[in-house]
């Protein structure tokens, strides 16, 4: 998509033929309250990381329908004309509040909330959905893989891996939950990552000989650079390029490994390193990395981590599984009411919801507490009176973004309050394997009237 382009048809039909009918019914004006969470934890894993917020705010403010959209629509002829004329007059007008980007989340944490009229919220489900599924399926699996990595830096790897515009995203998601930087160029170019990269074993092919291959990257890079080293027998590999550095004048920066036991391979060569005096070439591996092998490799002389397939598609769980619910509309007496789906396993809790989170006395999360109430503000009296921190923040009022929340420095905010999100999570939060959420969540209904 162009920059400046509409967002508008980055939705499903449903929701066109939806609001069609709701205006047709003069339901359309009635306030409503909807909200993205997510019922489970993909995998059974810990906690999740919300991230795409500010993407998701961003994309809202280019959701209009222009000539060419509005031309569209008529031509295909899937609503009426007078729904066509509201839609060319379509700005969202209405309220958003959210968890900020970097923040934990765990089951049926209300991590946006929309309020407005019904034909303003409804619109904007699939363009939500679909920005707030993948960046958070990217940044949990990061969160997962930087902490393995226990401070060592890890890189994002993984353009070549998914979609171009997917990649992009999976970059800034990656960079929210501690990732150093990205090898994707557009990424950086757009979001203002720190970009990073050397040559792969085409270049090392290239050449008549590694010899060569070294001493032409070096020339153009300086000895500080990073080496492949594996394209033919590693032991050699590591020889020609600390002499290849030496022989420019300096150390070399780094060696890369791609293959083989890279456990057994980082011991072997930085043993040989330091026989060769070359103590401060550090060592970088890549090659299908994931979670569990970061882990694995925490024992091993590594230096850093590059991580591709398995970040950009959510290690094995390409979505948060979140989804887009009413819970609150205006009813006949102009009064709101709590609505809920109440189908077999695809429940919703109904109401407007405000959500804190309850720390013991070490400091660290023991609760998500969710308050279903009549308002925000007896929502966060309530949290107030519990002790719990507030959550969410007002991304959107009357239409306007809350310009805090998007741009490139909302992701250096977002990735330092993910580090303290994290951080407060118990030990068990920080597991790897499967198991119940690190924060159980507890739901109170102070909503008036309707249960």
């Amino acid at each position: 998509m162009t920059e400046g382009a509409s967002t508008a048809l980055l939705t499903d039909m449903y929701e066109l033929t939806m609001l069609d009918a709701a205006l047709e019914s003069g339901r359309a004006g009635r306030m409503s309250v909807f909200e993205a969470f997510a019922r489970r934890l993909p995998g059974g894993r810990r906690y999740g990381v919300v991230a795409g917020t500010g993407r998701v705010l961003e994309a809202i403010e280019k959701f209009h329908f222009g000539t060419e959209e509005i031309d569209y629509l008529a031509g295909i002829g899937i609503v009426s004309d007078t729904t066509l004329e509201w839609l060319a007059n379509y700005h969202f007008s209405g309220d958003i509040y959210g968890y900020a980007e970097g923040e934990c989340y765990f089951p049926h944490s209300p991590i946006l909330t929309v309020t407005g009229t019904f034909a303003d919220t409804c619109m904007l489900e699939t363009l939500i959905l679909s920005i707030l599924n993948h960046d958070s399926a990217v940044a949990t699996a990061a969160s997962r893989m930087t902490t393995s990595a226990r401070e060592r830096p890890c890189l994002e790897f993984g353009a070549r891996r998914t979609h171009e515009s997917a990649a992009i995203h999976a970059a800034r998601a990656a960079v929210i939950s501690g990732f150093m930087g990205t090898s994707d160029v557009e990424a950086g170019r757009t979001y203002g990552l720190n970009i990073a990269g050397t040559s792969a074993h085409s270049f090392t092919l290239l050449h008549e000989s590694e010899e060569e291959a070294f001493a032409a990257q070096i020339a153009t890079m300086g000895a500080g650079t990073t080496l492949l080293v594996d394209t033919y027998d590693i032991p050699r590999g590591v020889e020609r390029a600390v002499a290849a550095a030496r022989g420019a004048g300096g150390e070399l920066g780094a060696v890369r490994i791609d293959s083989g036991d890279l456990i057994a391979q980082a011991f072997t060569v930085r043993k040989q390193l330091d026989d060769l005096g070359a103590t401060t070439t550090k060592i970088t591996v890549t090659s299908d990395l994931d979670e569990f092998s970061i882990a694995a490799l925490g024992a091993a002389p590594v230096d850093s981590y590059g991580v591709g397939t398995k970040l950009v598609t959510g290690s094995g769980y390409p979505t948060a599984e979140m989804v887009y619910k009413l819970v609150a509309r205006e009813g006949d007496d102009g009064q709101m009411h709590e609505v809920a789906k109440a189908s077999s396993n695809k429940k919703s809790v109904g109401g407007l919801k405000v959500a804190g989170r309850v720390r013991d006395e070490k400091g660290h999360s023991a609760q998500e507490l969710i308050v279903s109430a009549q308002s925000w503000e007896d929502g966060l009296a309530y949290l107030d009176r519990s002790g719990a921190r507030p959550l969410q923040h007002k991304l959107v009022s009357g239409g306007e973004v809350n310009q805090e929340f998007v741009g490139k420095e909302a992701i250096a905010a977002a990735a330092k309050r993910h580090d303290a999100s994290r951080a407060e999570l118990p030990y068990d939060g920080w597991r790897l394997s499967r198991g119940e959420p690190a924060v159980p969540t507890k739901l109170v209904d102070i909503f008036e009237g309707d249960d």
